[in-house]
């Protein structure tokens, strides 16, 4: 099994990102032995993106008012509805063979859910799954978001905790499009300020658990990817 070679953005725009996960997407796809990639992200400037079939509706707010508060909108080609990313958000884009890791999409919800339930259970939070829906839970507010796209086997796209993220900026939207629950944060939670920083190690170790890769590795950022 691979290592899992790390790309850490710090903060960087949605827009480089992206087009990181494609580049290494082809990278990944190309390679005659498996590769794989963790990109991690907190986005800066903040963004809405509107995943594939998501309702235009559940973004609430007007492109005036967001421009206003200098949150960008992007459609994606990820599964899932609308959500919000911004600082004091980990994202985390899992660039990996999926062929080789039970060619399952299902599975591979499943095991990204198991990754964040395992981040949270080392700060003594209970996270757990809500039948039908996907993400992290705890009790009836979200704290962990996953959107994935998948082409020709190969993920990109991912997961989003919320660490200690603005939550007023989700009213600008309908998380996820699930009415009548809230979203949640690690700083919420342990009624402490907690950084991003402290949650990005541990992140990548459960990655490496749950897909059993060899280990992970830092690897250069690309001075183009933001």
């Amino acid at each position: 099994m691979a290592e899992l070679v790390t790309l850490d953005l710090g903060r960087a725009a949605y827009e480089p990102a992206l087009c990181l996960q494609e580049r290494l997407r082809e990278e990944v796809k190309a390679a005659p032995q498996e590769r794989a990639y963790l990109v991690l992200v907190e986005h800066d400037p903040p963004v809405i993106t509107l995943g594939r079939g998501a309702d235009a509706a559940h973004v609430t707010a007007s492109r005036e008012h967001l421009a206003s508060e200098g949150v960008e909108v992007h459609e994606s080609v990820r599964g899932g509805d609308v959500t919000y990313h911004g600082p004091g958000q980990l994202v985390g884009y899992p660039i990996i063979r999926l062929d080789l890791h039970g060619r399952d999409v299902h599975r591979y919800l499943r095991d990204l859910e198991e990754v964040l339930v395992r981040v949270l259970a080392r700060f003594g939070i209970d996270g757990t799954r809500a039948e039908g829906m996907t993400g992290v839970w705890v009790g009836a507010e979200k704290v962990a978001a996953i959107g994935v796209a998948i082409r020709r086997w190969v993920t990109w796209h991912g997961v989003a905790i919320n660490v200690d993220t603005n939550l007023d900026r989700f009213d600008l939207i309908v998380p996820c499009g699930i009415r009548g629950r809230r979203v949640t944060s690690l700083g919420r939670l342990l009624g402490r300020p907690i950084t991003v920083a402290e949650v990005k190690p541990h992140l990548v170790e459960c990655m490496v658990d749950v897909f059993g890769f060899d280990g992970a590795r830092p690897g250069d950022v690309p001075p183009t990817s933001g």
